[in-house]
């Protein structure tokens, strides 16, 4: 194990005890004060977001639009993988900041027109960073766990705690699902998701607070988008490598006693 390795098994210890911990009295008052925010917000703009949302957990199951990005075998080290992965998540962070700033000074209807825009630019790094770390989007499997990492990104810390636990020991749990995309039922999970998603996002939606609002948010929700894919592809890397390391252990030859 090279130093890089251990010191990234430190960090994904850490991020994994965060994702189980119980809620806390903070959390349960970001919980009350986003939802005061959800009050706010008239109910046509609640059912324009639900629409995008639905709308995009289905492009990512089914559609074509995000299927550019191929796996990256040239990379000879998780280390050099996640510097790769560091560098897109970086662009994408100042991206989304200069571009949340001028959608939020544009006022009420074009920081609504803009939140469909700002789920495709998540969405599409997350598939870079799929990509980056080897993985095959054109599975659904992958494709579901990378809706797994948004909603995990994004959540109460009470359902994080649901979400983490359906992503470990993903080698295991994804043989277990349909062999077919159109069995598993996309319908109940898109509803999940639009329960807790993106609910500081919605505050950009306010006149008066938009722009800096669109800024701040942007880039810190990228970010937390950012963390959250890499530990988690972290956590599978982890878990596969001890699998391989169990099968070649118990496929060693039994030393012969003389």
């Amino acid at each position: 194990m090279t130093d890089y390795e251990e010191k990234i098994r430190h960090e994904l210890h850490k991020w994994q005890i965060r994702m189980q911990k119980h809620p806390s009295r903070i959390d349960r008052a970001s919980k009350f004060f986003q939802d005061k925010i959800n009050n706010i917000i008239p109910d046509k703009v609640h059912d324009a977001i639900t629409v995008t949302i639905k709308q995009m957990t289905r492009m990512v199951l089914f559609g074509a639009e995000f299927t550019t990005s191929e796996p990256v075998v040239h990379l000879n080290s998780l280390e050099q993988t996640e510097n790769a992965v560091k560098s897109r998540i970086s662009f994408y962070k100042k991206a989304g900041a200069a571009e949340g700033g001028i959608i939020g000074a544009g006022g009420f209807l074009l920081s609504l027109a803009e939140f469909p825009i700002l789920i495709g630019i998540k969405m599409k790094l997350l598939f870079e960073i799929a990509a980056l770390y080897g993985r095959k989007t054109d599975d659904y499997r992958e494709r579901l766990f990378i809706l797994y990492i948004f909603q995990l990104a994004f959540s109460s810390q009470k359902n994080k705690q649901t979400v983490y636990v359906q992503m470990t020991d993903w080698s295991s749990k994804s043989q277990d699902l349909p062999n077919e995309i159109h069995q598993f039922d996309w319908k109940n999970f898109q509803q999940e998701y639009r329960d807790y998603i993106d609910l500081a996002k919605m505050a950009q939606l306010i006149p008066g607070i938009g722009a800096a609002v669109g800024v701040v948010v942007n880039y810190r929700l990228i970010n937390q988008l950012g963390t959250t894919a890499m530990n988690a592809y972290r956590m599978r890397w982890i878990e596969e490598r001890n699998i391989l390391e169990n099968n070649t252990e118990q496929a060693k030859p039994l030393e012969l006693k003389h």
